[in-house]
């Protein structure tokens, strides 16, 4: 590496900096791997919460995954176009809808968690599995805190 591509050593100190250098990577592999199968990280946000929570409204799936209202309703149609998903009204309030995961849907979640699983062997492939998990401890951590 030449002078033009180092980093400054003042940068390289900084945990945002070094967090936002492995953001942007992590980022990366996990849209392409998802991407190679046809997927976003919406579509496993998605169905992870619904294997966690069962079938829920778009707005409480909003909430569990982080996602925007209208991101969640292009990616629930995006799943239910595939079989994944399937919305329907609510019988207690027909203003809004329930989504219930398929059994296609809990397949597909498999595949892509096994996609995912890949991107953390790859991404963390410098550290053993107690620096891995350690790792995981403080970064939920700083995430909770």
């Amino acid at each position: 590496m030449n002078d033009d591509d180092a980093t400054p050593a003042l940068l390289r100190a900084k945990p945002t900096w070094l967090i936002s250098q492995v953001s942007t990577r992590a980022h990366r592999l996990l849209t392409e791997r998802l991407a190679a199968e046809g997927a976003r990280g919406y579509h496993f946000r998605l169905l992870a919460a619904l294997a966690e929570f069962g079938p829920s409204s778009q707005a409480s799936l909003g909430r569990h995954t982080g996602m925007d209202r209208s991101d969640v309703v292009a990616a629930v149609g995006e799943l239910a176009a595939q079989g994944f998903v399937e919305r329907a009204a609510d019988a207690a309030d027909r203003r809004r809808n329930v989504v219930t995961m398929t059994p296609a849907g809990a397949a597909r979640l498999a595949v892509l968690d096994r996609v995912l699983a890949g991107v953390q062997d790859e991404l963390l492939a410098p550290l053993s599995g107690p620096e891995r998990a350690g790792l995981t401890r403080l970064l939920t951590l700083i995430t909770d805190g």
